[in-house]
Order: C-alpha cells, then structure tokens, then sequence
C-alpha cells in the first residue's frame, strides 16, 4: 500500500448521514491484497497492512456513519478489476463478520460448559467442606479445609463469569465493525494518466 490519507467526513446531503471517508493511493489495484494468496482475484485476502489501516480506521469512525472507501490509482484499471475489488472488499470483510460470530458462538458454548462444570464443582465443594467440617471441626485445620474448599469453589465459576461478563463485547463489537466495512460503497476516482514514453 503506497499511501493512505486521514479519514475525511463528506458533507451530508439534506437528510442523509455524513460518511466517513478513507482515501488510499496505490499504483495498482493488486498492491491492495496479498501477494501470497493465490486465489482468483476477487477472493484474495486483504494485503495484513491495508485490512489493519482500514479496520482501525473504521473502529474511529462513528458506529452510526456509513463508510466509503475511494482508491486512487496510478494506472487506470479494467473495468472488470474495478467491480472485482468491490466484490472482493466486501466478501473479505463479510468473511471476517461471519468467522467472529463463530468465534462468538464458541465461546459461549465453552461458557455454558464451564457454568455447569463451576456450579457442580461449586456444589461438590460445599458437600465436602461441611462434610470435613462437621468431622473435625472441633480442630482448626477444618475451619482451613472449609474456607480452602470455598474458596476452590469461587475460583471455579471465574472463567464463566469472565466469559459472560466481558469476554464476548469485543467480538460482537468485530463482528458489527466488519459488518459495517462489507456494506461500505468502494469507489476508484481520480486515475492518473500514465506518463507518455520516452522518444
């Protein structure tokens, strides 16, 4: 990617939301995916750096705005390039939607398992701590066995609670970020002539 200017917002039209807008210079339409990738064209990956400017471009953008993309080329390109960009921009991050709303659902799914097996263990240590306190409770080291045991069983239902509280809001917050990137227009203006040949 050769260069890529400061997001700009375009002046909203009666009614209609102002966009957020990101401006990228490149010589070519290629330079935007990786080179790695041997996919047909429209299917290609992303270039790692182009996908990281425009996702935390996005993510400073507000949630509310409609985005646009306008790539500015060096070389005027196929028209079948132009639409294939279009098309591979917004499969690429419709792509990356759909994999964090798996994540998503994986990880609730090991949240729920981790719930049952924390409040079983919860349980199961509360049976054994009242069982070994009634034993020796006469000792101090059951009054230790008690409070070990419910503190094991507190410990245990962290990971769900950490799961249900906190962990899933940032993958919901990527998956509606990269949904709002799929649906962004994406245009290529401004084409510079190439320069004639030398005689």
């Amino acid at each position: 990617m050769a260069r890529a200017d400061a997001a700009t917002e375009a002046a909203p039209q009666a009614g209609e939301r102002r966009v957020a807008r990101l401006d990228i210079h490149v010589g070519e339409i290629r330079q935007l995916f990786n080179s790695m990738d041997a996919a047909p064209f429209r299917e290609r990956d992303l270039d790692p750096n182009a996908e990281q400017f425009i996702v935390e471009w996005g993510r400073e953008t507000r949630a509310d705005a409609p985005l646009a993309l306008v790539v500015h080329l060096a070389r005027e390109p196929a028209p079948a390039d132009v639409e294939s960009l279009r098309q591979a921009v917004r499969e690429y991050f419709a792509h990356g939607a759909t994999s964090a709303r798996q994540r998503l659902r994986q990880l609730f799914r090991v949240g729920r398992w981790s719930l049952v097996i924390g409040v079983a263990f919860v349980a199961f240590a509360i049976f054994i701590g009242d069982l070994v306190g009634g034993l020796v409770g006469r000792y101090n080291y059951g009054r230790l066995i008690e409070e070990s045991m419910a503190i094991g069983a507190w410990v245990a239902l962290w990971r769900p609670i950490e799961i249900f509280l906190y962990d899933w809001w940032p993958i919901r917050a990527e998956a509606k970020l990269y949904d709002r990137l799929s649906a962004m227009q994406v245009d290529i203006v401004d084409i510079m002539p190439m320069a004639p040949a030398a005689t």
